[in-house]
C-alpha cells in the first residue's frame, strides 16, 4: 500500500471512490473539487495502482492556533478490514504534526463511527441541538451577506471555545447554502422544498420561527449550540493537550 498526496490527475479516481462510498452527485463533487480541494490538504491510499482510500481536511482555527477538520474519510468497500483507514489517519496525524497543527476535529457520519474513531484516540468534544419549528405568523428582518461579512459576524457570535471556520470552509459552504444576518442572529441555510434547513443558527435562536417565515418556508430545522446529541470528536496533536473545543458548527454533511 502506498499513501501519498493526490495529484490533479487523480481527481477522476477520487470522484469515483467518493460516489461509491457516499453517493453524492456529480454537481456536488464538481463544487468540492473546484472550491475546497487542495492536494496539500488530502491523502490517498493506493494498492496495485488503484485508489482505495482517501481523506481531506479543511484548515480551521481554535484558541488562536491551527487545527484540521477531517472530512470525507473513505475506504473502498472491497478493501475494508485491511487497516487502510487506520494507516491513512496515522499518516495524516504525522503530517499535521509536522505542519504544526495542534489538533484534529471530525464529525462521524453515522452513530457506529463514534466507536471507530474512539479507538484511534478521538474523544467527543462538542454537542449540538436540533430545533424544529413551524413558520410564525410574523417574519423578521434579515439580509443575505457575503462570506467575508459572515466570517466577521460569526467570530462575534461563536460560543466560547468555538472553532473558527473561514477561507475554503466558507467558499465551499457558500456553493451549497446562503448566509443571512439579522438583529442578533446569524444563519447559514438552504431550502429543501418547503423546509428551511439551518446548517448553523447562532445568536437569537428564539427567532427561528420568524426566520422560517421570512425565507418563505412552512417549517424549519436548525442546528444550534446545545447538548442534545454528540456531534464532533477531537484528537490533540501536541504533547501537552489543550482543552478540546466546546463548539463546532459548520459540518459539511
Amino acid at each position: 500500500m502506498i499513501i501519498e498526496a493526490p495529484r490533479r490527475t487523480d481527481i477522476p479516481d477520487l470522484c469515483a471512490l467518493w460516489k461509491r462510498v457516499f453517493g453524492d452527485t456529480d454537481a456536488f463533487l464538481d463544487t468540492f473539487f473546484a472550491t475546497a480541494f487542495s492536494p496539500d490538504r488530502a491523502l490517498l491510499a493506493r494498492i496495485d495502482g488503484e485508489v482505495v482510500g482517501m481523506l481531506y481536511w479543511f484548515n480551521c482555527e481554535y484558541n488562536k492556533q491551527k487545527i484540521a477538520y477531517l472530512y470525507a474519510v473513505a475506504t473502498h468497500e472491497a478493501y475494508r478490514g485491511r487497516g487502510i483507514c487506520h494507516a491513512l489517519m496515522d499518516a495524516t496525524h504525522r503530517l499535521l504534526r509536522e505542519r504544526k497543527y495542534v489538533g484534529v476535529i471530525l464529525v462521524p457520519a453515522e452513530a457506529h463511527l463514534f466507536d471507530f474513531y474512539k479507538k484511534q484516540g478521538y474523544r467527543i468534544c462538542t454537542h449540538i441541538s436540533i430545533l424544529h419549528t413551524n413558520a410564525a405568523d410574523e417574519s423578521v428582518a434579515l439580509q443575505s451577506v457575503d462570506a467575508k461579512t459572515y466570517a466577521t459576524l460569526r467570530r462575534a457570535l461563536l460560543p466560547r471555545g468555538g472553532v473558527i471556520q473561514e477561507d475554503e470552509n466558507l467558499t465551499f459552504l457558500q456553493e451549497e447554502a446562503t448566509f443571512y444576518s439579522g438583529e442578533g442572529f446569524l444563519l447559514s441555510a438552504k431550502k429543501e422544498q418547503d423546509t428551511l434547513v439551518g446548517i448553523e443558527l447562532l445568536g437569537a435562536v428564539s427567532l427561528a420561527a420568524r426566520i422560517t417565515r421570512a425565507l418563505g418556508c412552512t417549517e424549519g430545522r436548525f442546528r444550534i449550540p446545545g447538548d442534545e446529541r454528540p456531534f464532533a470528536m477531537y484528537l490533540s496533536l501536541t504533547p501537552t493537550p489543550l482543552p478540546p473545543p466546546s463548539y463546532f458548527g459548520l459540518a459539511f454533511d
